[in-house]
């Protein structure tokens, strides 16, 4: 089993480096140092309230929808217009601010940006200052549970969603200037099948797919996991994103060894990796654990997005 440990700032800030060689310096620290891994809890970042992208400084959000992002076949090769939502805080005046991407649940087969659970997580993700956009995408599946197995259509759906999910990426670096964006400072995130999204597009940069904006980076810098993750850490790699994964240990819909496999191969290929077990929790359980997610994931984006250097 992964060692469960709390992280601390040190950790934390030996994994972040700075804007314009964050990359290399995360690969560099990371093969020279010991590795914190499968850390399980991630303190504050430090600094008096309120502090931009850690506490909520705006009231009220500005939300811009149904904006087309791409376009990718269905089954039937017929089109899909891919759309999301913007979130941006009202009255904001910085010029380039940090992104989010957030993906919804469904099994493949259903859910939608507009009643999510992520819409509730653009919109307090906004408030901290950040873009953050809520997607919509193929939903190629009758229906997966993984703990039944991986058909080949609900393989085949994760992966066009993947594709989907990554072209969202690329999409806000092709709106950069216009929405205000730090093009190099854009996370992933979702809920079950959305966390399976968003570990995809964290860890398969190097296949992109062709949903939208090609010529842009699919590469985040960091994604979250709620009840998600990939079945034996496929395709993880040393040059994928560091990762935040909770996972119940009762999950019968996306099995638990998926969150613990990934973190493990994250692990061993040197990547940063925070991996939350919940203890007889079942999936998704936003009942108990709502708070967790939502601190948690506050926490993970402001460290691994550099946002103590990001513009203020």
């Amino acid at each position: 089993m992964i060692d469960e440990a709390p992280c601390t700032a040190t950790d934390r800030r030996s994994t972040a480096g700075r804007r314009g060689t964050r990359w290399a310096t995360l690969a560099s620290v990371l093969a020279a140092a010991l590795l914190v891994a499968g850390c399980d809890a991630l303190p504050p970042p430090a600094g008096a309230a309120p502090l931009r992208y850690r506490d909520a400084v705006f009231a009220t959000v500005k939300v811009t929808k149904d904006q087309q992002y791409g376009s990718a076949p269905d089954l039937k090769s017929k089109p899909v217009a891919l759309k999301l939502d913007v979130f941006e805080p009202s009255g904001d005046k910085v010029a380039k601010r940090p992104a989010v991407v957030w993906v919804h649940g469904g099994g493949f087969s259903g859910g939608d940006k507009g009643t999510s659970l992520e819409a509730s997580y653009a919109a307090t993700f906004a408030k901290l200052g950040y873009v953050a956009v809520n997607i919509n995408y193929r939903l190629l599946s009758h229906g997966c549970n993984g703990s039944g197995g991986v058909t080949t259509e609900c393989y085949n759906a994760a992966v066009a969603a993947i594709h989907d999910g990554q072209a969202a990426v690329r999409w806000l670096r092709a709106n950069a200037a216009k929405l205000r964006i730090d093009p190099t400072r854009i996370g992933i995130g979702g809920s079950s099948a959305g966390a399976i999204v968003a570990t995809g597009v964290g860890i398969w940069a190097d296949q992109p797919g062709s949903s939208g904006s090609p010529g842009f980076s699919s590469k985040v810098g960091a994604f979250v996991s709620i009840s998600g993750g990939v079945p034996g850490g496929t395709f993880v790699d040393a040059t994928d994103a560091p990762g935040e994964l909770f996972s119940g240990t009762a999950d019968p819909i996306v099995p638990y060894q998926w969150s613990v496999d990934t973190a493990k191969a994250l692990t061993k290929a040197k990547v940063f990796n925070v991996f939350k077990p919940l203890p007889g929790a079942g999936h998704v359980p936003v009942d108990k654990y709502a708070d967790l997610f939502t601190s948690q994931s506050q926490y993970f984006f402001y460290d691994l997005l550099d946002l103590g250097h990001a513009a203020r």
